[in-house]
């Protein structure tokens, strides 16, 4: 059973200006109209039905007192022999239909015990009172839960029988067929009565369902939003940190070399100086490709015309990136080790097994966690730090080593801890796996598995 709480306050339990359907949510709302997010502008009976759901008790008690005006006087003139007990059965028959919808199952019990003791009492046809029967029978049947409507269904088949059995107790054999007709009726009545009821509560659950399902289906659009927004910032935020990062580290390796180098070897300044603008422009393009994923298609604004390529060649030294430029990918690492070891570090590029074609993604992934290792090389490693790049091709994995034998766990961080934990996110996304420390023998190393399906040929 619901348990009880404080009435519910039908103005609190809407939203002004939005249509509203049967049922509400939240506490002390469960039978008021909640907003219907999709629900477009209502008829005026639907919003009469709204109105309805909204004020069922007092509703109810105006329809029990019309009823109770035209079918007493009735009952009571049918019944001229005993008017005093037919008011008063009329007056108990009527009165719990006020809360019929409120409290349906109490209600229509209340119905059926007076019914059956002025049926036991001897009056056994109260017409029209009797009515009130099947309209609680229906009503505990919309509103009531499954057990209240089954007991009063299987209640009004039991009345029907004891009514028929009664009958013929009291006028005997020839009355018979009259008694069978008048259970027969009863019974009709109460199946009709039931039926409509049935078909009623299915709808109102129907709508019910409806409208959850919409309200669910609305937060989780939201939710899947929320979702796709962060993942995309966590992975906008892990590009421009790979690229800044790597970029700016070989510019300030190289800056550094550049001012020792200045007096003793101009040559050795002039390569340094070589490698920041080579090492600017990558970065920049990288930038440009990556803000172009975010920028909206459009064609060009006339306040802010596109420069031309050659406009930016002369401004760069560089063309500017196209929209169809490859990402980086494992192809690349070659290029990625020379720009480090141009930068002055000792560096070795070691490749084992047979290269093959590897899923969408992995690449950028491979050479990503490579370039953010060798970043850390040239932060923390120290200057005369030597390491070695490993890529394994395995029967069904692909396996990227990168190893120094420089300070390790002693080196200064800057206390970010963002190259991790991007690497980390990159090789989960692709079901690898991931182990980053100090090396036993002094030293630190990255060794990063991701599994790769077996190529068509290896089959």
């Amino acid at each position: 059973m619901r348990a009880a709480g404080p009435a519910a306050d039908p103005a609190a339990c809407l939203h002004p200006g939005v249509d509203t359907v049967p049922r509400g949510v939240g506490p002390g709302c469960d039978d008021v109209a909640a907003p219907a997010p999709y629900a477009g502008a209502m008829r005026w009976w639907a919003r009469v039905e709204a109105w309805d759901e909204t004020h069922r008790f007092a509703v109810d008690i105006g329809g029990a007192v019309l009823f109770g005006l035209v079918t007493v006087p009735l009952s009571i003139a049918i019944t001229p022999e005993a008017v005093p007990q037919a008011l008063v059965w009329s007056l108990a028959m009527v009165g719990p239909l006020a809360w019929r919808r409120v409290a349906p199952s109490a209600s229509a019990a209340a119905v059926y015990t007076v019914g059956l003791v002025h049926l036991l009492a001897g009056v056994y046809l109260l017409l029209p009172v009797d009515l009130v029967v099947l309209a609680a029978l229906y009503s505990v049947t919309v509103h009531g839960p499954p057990w209240a409507y089954r007991t009063a269904m299987g209640g009004a088949i039991l009345g029907a029988g004891l009514l028929g059995l009664l009958m013929l107790a009291e006028y005997g054999y020839p009355s018979s067929a009259g008694a069978i007709y008048s259970a027969t009726a009863v019974v009709l009545a109460s199946v009709t009565a039931f039926a409509v009821g049935l078909v009623r509560r299915s709808r109102r659950e129907m709508i019910d369902a409806l409208v959850d399902r919409a309200r669910r289906l609305e937060t989780e659009r939201d939710q899947q939003a929320q979702i796709a927004t962060a993942a995309e910032r966590t992975r906008i935020a892990r590009e421009m940190h790979d690229i800044v990062a790597h970029s700016l580290s070989v510019i300030i390796a190289q800056a550094d070399g550049g001012r020792y180098a200045a007096e003793a070897a101009p040559e050795a300044a002039v390569r340094s100086l070589t490698t920041i603008g080579e090492t600017g422009r990558a970065a920049l393009a990288d930038m440009r490709r990556l803000l172009g994923v975010l920028r909206p298609p459009g064609p060009p604004t006339t306040t802010h015309p596109h420069p031309s390529p050659a406009v930016v060649v002369a401004a760069t030294g560089s063309p500017p990136p196209g929209d169809l430029v490859p990402q980086p990918a494992v192809a690349d690492l070659e290029r990625l080790v020379d720009q480090v070891r141009a930068s002055g570090c000792r560096i070795s590029l070691v490749r084992l097994g047979t290269p093959r074609t590897l899923p969408p993604g992995t690449g950028l992934t491979l050479f990503r966690i490579c370039q953010e290792s060798l970043t850390n090389v040239l932060k923390h490693a120290g200057p005369a730090a030597t390491a070695t790049v490993l890529l394994q091709w395995a029967p069904d994995a692909v396996v990227l080593e990168v190893a120094d034998d420089g300070r390790g766990a002693a080196a200064p961080s800057d206390g970010g801890g963002q190259g991790l934990v991007g690497m980390r996110e990159r090789a989960v996304m692709l079901g690898g796996t991931i182990a980053v420390g100090p090396r036993p023998g002094g030293g630190y190393r990255v060794r990063v598995q991701i599994p790769v399906p077996y190529a068509q040929e290896d089959r």
